[in-house]
């Protein structure tokens, strides 16, 4: 039986850059940094969610076939590949504090009807929604205003 979401995998172009990205602007945790034959296996995450883990995968590592490869980096490099959600209890102060640590904001938040949502990129490129879910829905607020 599934019990939940372990990892995930946050595509990057140089893992160390990524993994600066997440501990310095992000306040997450390492969980893990191996070597790996040809590989660096690095994980991070949430340090209220040990639980859960992003792997920083490198776009160009074993497991890739080139084609593949060029393929992914195009998507990431486009900025077309949506990496996650991460929940937060004040959206709007974390958008302050990662905006002033040098997060790129696509955008400030805005309510919506399941609450107050920011959109941000990683270094790579790759968007993620920071989300204040509201304690109810409210489906009569416009998605886009």
């Amino acid at each position: 039986m599934i019990k939940g979401l372990g990892i995930t995998t946050v595509w990057t172009f140089d893992q160390e850059r990524t993994k600066a990205f997440f501990t310095e602007k992000l306040d997450f945790e390492v969980h893990d940094d191996l070597a790996m034959g040809d590989m660096r296996w690095i994980t991070v995450g949430a340090k209220d969610q040990p639980d859960v883990e992003l792997a920083l995968m490198s776009l160009d590592g074993p497991g890739l076939d080139p084609e593949s490869a060029e393929a992914l980096k195009k998507l990431v490099s486009k900025g077309a590949l949506g990496a996650g959600a991460f929940r937060t209890d004040n959206c709007r102060g974390d958008y302050e504090t990662f905006k002033a640590r040098g997060v790129e904001f696509l955008q400030e938040p805005k309510e919506r009807p399941y609450g107050v949502e920011a959109i941000f990129r990683d270094d790579n490129g790759n968007w993620y929604s920071l989300t204040e879910r509201s304690d109810e829905l409210d489906f009569s607020k416009d998605f886009d205003g």
